[in-house]
């Protein structure tokens, strides 16, 4: 599976007011291991950057003269997301941006070349709701060192993002290694005699008691509520 960490950096708020992206920055993600393949752009805007953004990002317009242009990148940026699954924090921002600067070359939005889009923003809000979500308040719940963070920059902050989902996400890699290590050992299992009679081993008398009282004892830390209990009962009566 290749997933796609991508995030942007921009001379404001709205691309509907004209505002221009100054920097993408992609991570690339397989099986979720970090390769060190990524993307890494900055742009020229040919526009001025609100002081309020630039207060954020600390990227100059001076800096940007001597950069490339979005239509000048655009190739090479939809060749390497494409057919990735695209993990952006606050997507709409993002894709919002990606698609006005698309729209304009007379090009599709950027879903049509990739496998779908997760807003890890809404993720975190679904876990911990009512509670700030921004990037640096998960990295400190996760533990996640983002102590060199001190601007927000398009490349760390989609470096830092795939810690943080791989974070969020940690179940789902359990799920895979033991998918893969039941696959694994299915493929290297020697054939089963099917034919061969079965030994049952019967519980000893006091191992049946010891079972009832550790029971007993899970029945009552749940507060009569432990299903092993409850399904013993229906088994005997």
């Amino acid at each position: 599976m290749r997933q796609i960490f991508l995030d942007t950096e921009t001379t404001g708020l709205d691309p509907a007011q004209g505002h221009r992206i100054i920097e993408i920055a992609a991570v690339e993600v397989i099986n979720r291991r970090l390769t060190k393949n990524h993307f890494h752009v900055y742009l020229n805007p040919d526009r001025e950057i609100d002081l309020g953004a630039q207060q954020v990002h600390g990227i100059t317009l001076e800096f940007l003269q001597d950069k490339p242009r979005f239509p000048d990148v655009v190739a090479e940026f939809l060749d390497f997301i494409a057919g990735g699954e695209l993990i952006i924090h606050n997507a709409p921002f993002d894709v919002g941006f990606l698609d006005h600067e698309l729209g304009m070359l007379g090009m599709p939005g950027v879903r049509q070349g990739c496998a779908g889009i997760i807003d890890t923003l809404k993720m975190a809000k679904e876990m911990r709701p009512g509670q700030r979500n921004n990037l640096d308040a998960l990295c400190r719940h996760f533990g996640i060192d983002n102590s060199s963070r001190t601007l927000h920059g398009a490349l760390l902050d989609a470096e830092l993002l795939a810690d943080v989902y791989l974070a969020m996400t940690r179940g789902q890699e359990s799920l895979m290694m033991d998918i893969v290590e039941t696959s694994s050992a299915d493929s290297e299992a020697p054939s089963v005699v099917r034919d061969a009679p079965l030994r049952v081993l019967t519980a000893a008398e006091g191992e049946l008691e010891a079972h009832q009282q550790y029971l007993a004892g899970l029945d009552k830390a749940a507060g009569g509520a432990c299903l092993w209990s409850q399904l013993q009962t229906r088994v005997v009566s």
